[in-house]
C-alpha cells in the first residue's frame, strides 16, 4: 500500500495542484489552437470541399465561384468592411445560373450568392448534350462575348468567368471571345445574354409549325440525312 500511495501522490500532485503558470499557458496554447484550427477550416480550402462535395451528392448541383471583392461602408469611428461574392451554379446537364451576395463574412456572402444563383436558373438547349446549337453575341455594358459551336475534341476554349458558366452549363466543346471590360459581373452578364439567344431546331420547328427535318434538309441535304440528323437531335 505505501508504494501505490508513493506511485499515485505525485501524479495526483501534478493533476490537482501542478503550477499554476503552466495550466494557464497550456490552457491559452489549446484556445489560441483551437482558433487557429477554426480559421484554417473556414479558409477557402474547407469552404470549396464542402460546397463541391457535400451539396454536389445531395441535388447535382455544381456550385463554383468566381469572384470575391472586399467591399468597405465608411460610417461613424471608421470604416466597415464587408464581402462580395459572385457564384455561378449549374446541373451539368442545360441548367445554369447566377448569383452575387454581400456579407460581413465571406461564407456567408457565398451562402447568399449561392441562394440567389439558384432561384435565377435558365435552361440552354445543347447540341449532341456537348455543345451550342449555334453561333452567338452577347453584352452587358461594356462587355461583349462571341460564343461559336465546336467539334467534339475541342474543349471549352474560355477564361476566366465564362469558362465557370460553361463547366456549370455541361458544354464539353465551344470557343469563346470576350471584347472589352473585363469585369466578372458584366462577362458574366453577357454571357447569360447570349446563352437566352440560343434556340434547337425542335423549337424552332415547333413554332413554326414544320417538321425538323424540313429545317434541317434545305442545306442541300438529301431527306434522309435530314431524317436522320433530325431523329440525332438531343436537347
Amino acid at each position: 500500500m505505501a508504494d501505490e500511495n508513493t506511485i499515485e501522490t505525485p501524479d495526483v500532485a501534478v493533476e490537482a495542484g501542478g503550477d499554476a503558470g503552466e495550466a494557464q499557458g497550456r490552457r491559452g496554447r489549446g484556445r489560441g489552437g483551437n482558433r487557429e484550427g477554426g480559421d484554417r477550416g473556414r479558409g477557402r480550402g474547407g469552404r470549396d470541399d464542402r460546397r463541391g462535395g457535400k451539396q454536389e451528392e445531395d441535388d447535382g448541383i455544381i456550385e463554383k465561384l468566381v469572384h470575391i471583392n472586399r467591399v468597405s461602408k465608411t460610417v461613424k469611428g471608421g470604416k466597415r468592411f464587408g464581402f462580395a461574392a459572385l457564384v455561378v451554379v449549374g446541373d451539368g446537364q442545360g441548367r445554369v445560373g447566377f448569383g452575387h451576395g454581400k456579407a460581413r463574412e465571406v461564407p456567408e456572402a457565398i451562402t447568399k450568392a449561392t441562394a440567389a444563383a439558384r432561384k435565377k436558373m435558365i435552361r440552354v438547349p445543347l447540341k449532341e448534350g456537348r455543345t451550342l446549337h449555334h453561333d452567338g453575341n452577347g453584352r452587358f455594358g461594356a462587355g461583349k462575348v462571341t460564343l461559336r459551336t465546336a467539334p467534339p475534341g475541342t474543349g471549352i476554349i474560355a477564361g476566366g468567368p465564362m469558362r465557370a458558366v460553361f463547366e456549370s452549363l455541361g458544354v464539353a466543346d465551344v470557343v469563346t471571345k470576350s471584347v472589352g471590360t473585363s469585369n466578372p459581373y458584366n462577362m458574366i452578364r453577357a454571357t447569360f445574354d447570349a446563352l437566352t439567344e440560343q434556340t434547337s431546331p425542335k423549337s424552332v420547328a415547333q413554332r413554326r409549325g414544320k417538321k425538323v427535318a424540313d429545317l434541317l434538309g434545305r442545306g442541300g441535304s438529301s431527306a434522309a440525312e435530314a431524317e436522320a440528323d433530325a431523329a440525332a437531335i438531343v436537347e
